[in-house]
């Protein structure tokens, strides 16, 4: 059993014994935004976004939960606002819940027939994501989104599937509001 941590309701932040934290930065996710030569142009560097997670039982554990904070800067490479890879799960039917806690940003589904929708987030906003259906998140606002995840522990991370055929529609910014675009494919 693993010892209790805390999380601080205003900034999502997790603290305490196991935190373990990811950083993504541009050059890490640069293929997934459609303008390459305006990322090209960008640093490198660019924090994107950063995941602190608990995860309390071992990673394939059937029964158990993992608890996750992402903070995604505001930010976009051409029309495109700063997002997460995006993931199936490799469990293709385990469920994950997202609460929104601060900022603006954008929760984009696909179902795996590749039809995309996108449900609106902002503080207070709490969102199901039903097996069968990958999922990234987008900020389309000015500043920091911050969101809790709670997922089964043994659900796992496909994130091939999005590296090889993308979403159905790219989530971008058209006359200054956030709009998904489809993809040809």
């Amino acid at each position: 059993m693993s010892s209790p941590i805390a999380i601080d309701w205003n900034t999502g932040a997790l603290s305490g014994a196991p935190v373990g934290c990811s950083i993504k930065k541009l050059f890490q996710v640069r293929d997934l935004f459609l303008d390459q030569d305006r990322a090209a142009t960008m640093d490198p560097e660019t924090i994107l976004y950063r995941v602190q997670y608990w995860l309390p039982v071992a990673e394939g554990t059937a029964g158990g939960l993992f608890w996750g904070t992402t903070v995604i800067e505001p930010g976009r490479v051409g029309d495109e606002y700063f997002m997460t890879h995006g993931h199936f799960h490799a469990t293709r039917d385990r469920a994950e819940f997202y609460a929104t806690i601060q900022g603006q940003g954008a929760l984009i589904l696909m179902d795996e027939s590749a039809a995309t929708w996108f449900e609106p987030m902002k503080p207070g906003s709490l969102h199901y994501i039903p097996g069968q259906t990958a999922h990234r998140v987008a900020n389309t606002g000015d500043t920091q989104l911050v969101f809790v995840t709670c997922c089964p522990s043994d659900a796992g991370h496909d994130y091939e599937s999005i590296r090889r055929r993308g979403f159905g529609a790219r989530l971008r910014e058209v006359d200054g509001r956030p709009a998904l675009i489809a993809e040809d494919r």
